[in-house]
């Protein structure tokens, strides 16, 4: 207030007397507000008589005294901030009112949180996931280990709200314990203990022995002298998807790099039989590719735990050409040749050509069809067709294999340096300067097994698999004092890394902890935006847009093959997530607003999705192009989040869609609101109430019920206008008739939010979301990325940490980059 110079001291002073007088007042008066303001709009609904939506209102007060009350009062500010109380048929607060509530109500939860200190707030010490500790390992021994199957037999990982990062699921049990010294094991002798060997040549022309049913018709078309790849690995049937080595069943004699050299020729790729019997795209090139497989782990011919694609190469039509590759194999992995963008099944396209084309084989037949000898012989099938093969190796790595260099150094193992060695290696792989307590037990087994005849060496790789197994390299465990809440140096090096990278901390990161000016605002600042500059981001972003989206689980519930052909022909799936990474990794690196999450007019897409979404790039993009940034503007079916296949396809069950499904997945995914479970008593939402011909006619008659009306006028809105879209993404008009003789039902895509906000289709409900819950989305953003690189959920304690953080981003724009900034130099995630 600034007072004329005029006034006196004494009269200034009346003056702030005064006001402070009617703060104090106004304070007074809040309790007494917030009881009108409830009695005038809320209790006719919400008294100790009626209780709508279990809530009860009439013991509601200020101060909050309960974290019950601060729990009540965080759900009033939300419904006010949305307008979604009082119902919309219901008398309504003037703006005023419902400000002033809102105001009272968030000041009150303030003042609360000082009185309700929780004694948690702090994360749990947790292990690394299955999916950190391979990364841990391959970013130690220098070398992927996605060929070992590591964690193919470690228990399912659990989840919390499908963060698979929070400390108190992350638990360990007896037999993961056991799975990790096998894990460990594995690792060393196969990689580390291996024997030396002089590289050998193997050469294979012949006895190209095909899968069961094949046999016969490939020893009298072509004596077994082809190995011939008929279909895509991801096939319902499996007749022809790998094509393996009949004479090199027991593999490679140690892990090491091999040189393969394949003979390879596509064939009929211009047939001229109808494409639709393949499923596949003739106007693309052939691919081979190269999987391991392992004769003692499961049938040769069917796919496996462990089958990563090695090295890939297109291949040309006009004549057979060699292809080179060098690819990494382990001891007793034989290699096996896909055809990644073949015909869907073989099996099928049989049956089909017999159908359509058995006039061009002039009643050359097998009783009533064209055998399968024939078409091999003069018909036109497309396949890959390999005539020869060449095996060279292992392969001398010129400065050492990776895994020596990576854990022993560039010398290699020294005897004479052994225990300096293997603490080298500890203190990378327990993420901090060793204590005498670590040392110890390390001496102690070398020395060991020495007294045991063991080799210096073997001696060695023991200790190493002890290493291995310690709880300070499976744990993330913390040397800041327990007393302590800010992370020290090293324990915060490690919390960024794996929350960044998903891996240990590097050298650099190191560096800066060893100086101790980690801790320090701008040398953190500096390491998270290097960090995030670099691609091994990726590690975030794929592990955060698993946890946060639920992509994790996309493909868990697949749909029929016979209706969706191109979702398994083409591998959609992973084409899928490719886009939503791509996306949010271009807002991270571009730092654009989180509010493109809910609506924007590019996004990233590979020849098949522009199929999906009928993009005019669909007949530009060839599939050597891989993803391209594509504009949407103009485009009304996409865009944003929601217009993803990903999303859509992992909110709806595979089989058909449901604005529940969908809507519950936007309120908990988009708008953080986890909608209220149903009660105990539900009646189900009938699948064929009589007169009703769509999921939103059935709906409304399950509205009827008052049980069910209170929650659902909050969840369907969010779900009727993504209903224009079927369960893997693809923009409808109509839902799918129930029977040849029904006609399809139009889709309504209109809407209206427990608000009074309307909506007419997929774009409009966007602008809605954007204009109106942007702050919402905003805030629900920064609690689940806390909640991911911190390792534990938020609590009502961090409430105003996150509500101030969302200012903080809101004002600079909201872009991506700067929020997750703000959320790393947060005191959320600096604390234990």
């Amino acid at each position: 207030m600034n007072f004329p110079l005029t006034i006196s001291r004494g009269a200034r002073g009346l003056l702030c007397f005064a006001l402070a007088t009617s703060i104090l007042r106004a304070a007074d008066d809040t309790p007494k507000l917030t009881q009108q303001f409830l009695g005038k709009y809320c209790l006719e609904c919400h008294d100790a008589d009626v209780q709508k939506g279990d809530r009860a209102f009439d013991a509601f007060k200020l101060p909050l005294n309960s974290v019950t009350d601060l729990i009540e009062a965080r759900d009033i500010i939300d419904q006010l901030t949305l307008k979604e109380m009082p119902p919309k048929k219901a008398d309504q607060p003037t703006d005023d009112e419902r400000l002033t509530m809102i105001r009272a109500l968030r000041d009150g939860t303030v003042a609360a949180h000082a009185k309700f200190q929780s004694t948690g707030s702090r994360t749990v010490m947790r292990r690394l996931s299955s999916r950190e500790y391979e990364n841990t390992l391959a970013t130690l021994f220098g070398r992927r280990v996605d060929t070992l199957g590591l964690t193919a037999d470690f228990p399912k990982e659990k989840t919390t709200e499908h963060m698979d990062t929070i400390g108190k699921t992350l638990v360990t049990s007896g037999f993961l314990v056991d799975q990790y010294f096998q894990s460990a094991n594995r690792l060393i002798e196969t990689r580390l203990g291996k024997p030396v060997m002089e590289p050998k040549d193997w050469r294979f022309n012949s006895h190209f022995v095909q899968y069961e049913e094949l046999q016969g018709p490939h020893k009298s078309a072509f004596n077994y002298r082809y190995l011939n790849i008929y279909e895509q690995p991801n096939t319902d049937t499996r007749q022809g998807s790998y094509g393996h080595i009949e004479d090199f069943l027991e593999g490679v004699p140690v892990s090491g790099l091999y040189d393969i050299e394949v003979e390879a020729q596509a064939m009929h790729r211009d047939t001229h039989y109808d494409p639709k019997i393949f499923g596949i795209d003739f106007s693309e090139p052939f691919i081979l590719g190269i999987v391991p497989g392992d004769v003692t782990k499961g049938h040769i011919h069917y796919p496996q735990a462990i089958e990563p694609l090695l090295a890939s190469a297109t291949l040309p039509d006009d004549k057979p050409t060699w292809q080179k590759f060098r690819v990494w194999l382990e001891a007793g992995q034989t290699p096996r040749f896909i055809f990644p963008n073949g015909p869907y099944e073989s099996r099928s396209s049989v049956i089909q050509v017999n159908k359509k084309y058995k006039d061009d084989f002039k009643g050359r037949t097998n009783g009533s069809d064209v055998s399968r000898t024939i078409l091999l012989k003069e018909g036109k099938l497309p396949y890959i067709r390999i005539s020869e093969i060449k095996l060279h190796g292992p392969v001398p790595e010129e400065s050492g294999s990776a895994e020596e260099v990576a854990v022993f150094g560039k010398d290699g193992f020294m005897e004479a340096k052994a225990i300096d060695q293997l603490n080298a290696f500890a203190e990378k792989a327990y993420r901090r300067p060793l204590t005498d307590a670590d040392r110890q037990p390390i001496r102690s087994l070398y020395d060991k097994r020495l007294t045991e005849k063991a080799t210096p060496r073997q001696a060695a790789l023991d200790a190493l698999k002890l290493i291995l197994c310690s709880p300070s390299f499976l744990y993330l465990s913390e040397i800041t004092d327990e007393s302590a809440k800010p992370l020290k140096p090293y324990d915060l090096a490690t919390r960024l890394s794996f929350a960044l990278w998903a891996i240990p901390p590097d050298e650099t990161l190191l560096a800066s902890a060893k100086s101790g000016k980690l801790t320090q605002d701008a040398e953190l600042k500096k390491h998270i935006e290097r960090m995030i500059a670099d691609e091994r981001i990726s590690g975030f972003a794929n592990g955060f847009l698993d946890s946060w989206l639920n992509l994790r689980d996309l493909g868990g519930m697949p749909p029929p093959r016979d209706a969706n052909l191109a979702y398994y022909a083409e591998d959609l799936p992973a084409s899928m997530k490719t886009e939503v990474r791509l996306f949010f990794r271009d807002l991270l690196k571009n730092n654009d607003s989180v509010a493109q999450f809910i609506d924007c007019e590019h996004t990233f897409v590979d020849k098949k999705l522009a199929k999906l979404y009928d993009l005019p790039e669909k007949d530009k993009l060839r599939l050597a192009d891989g993803f391209q940034k594509v504009s949407l503007k103009g485009n009304t079916h996409r865009g944003g989040l929601l217009g993803m296949a990903a999303v859509l396809t992992v909110s709806s069950n595979g089989v058909e869609t449901s604005p529940v499904t969908r809507g519950v997945w936007v309120s908990e995914n988009i708008l953080g609101i986890p909608p209220p479970p149903p009660p105990d008593v539900v009646p189900a939402i009938d699948p064929d109430v009589s007169g009703a011909t769509t999921i939103r006619d059935r709906l409304a008659k399950h509205r009827s019920d008052v049980a069910c009306a209170e929650c659902h006028r909050k969840i369907d809105p969010l779900g009727f206008s993504l209903e224009a879209y079927d369960p893997v993404g693809r923009w409808r008009k109509k839902y799918p008739a129930a029977n040849k003789k029904a006609k399809p039902a139009e889709i309504d895509t209109t809407g209206e939010f427990p608000s009074g906000e309307t909506y007419t289709d997929f774009a409009t409900f966007k602008k809605v979301i954007h204009d109106t819950r942007a702050d919402h989305f905003t805030r629900h953003l920064i609690r689940q990325l806390l909640t991911y690189t911190t390792g534990r959920t938020m609590e009502l304690n961090d409430d105003l940490v996150i509500d101030q953080l969302h200012d903080q981003v809101k004002q600079q724009g909201r872009g991506l980059k700067t929020l997750m900034t703000e959320c790393l130099m947060s005191q959320v995630f600096r604390s234990r």
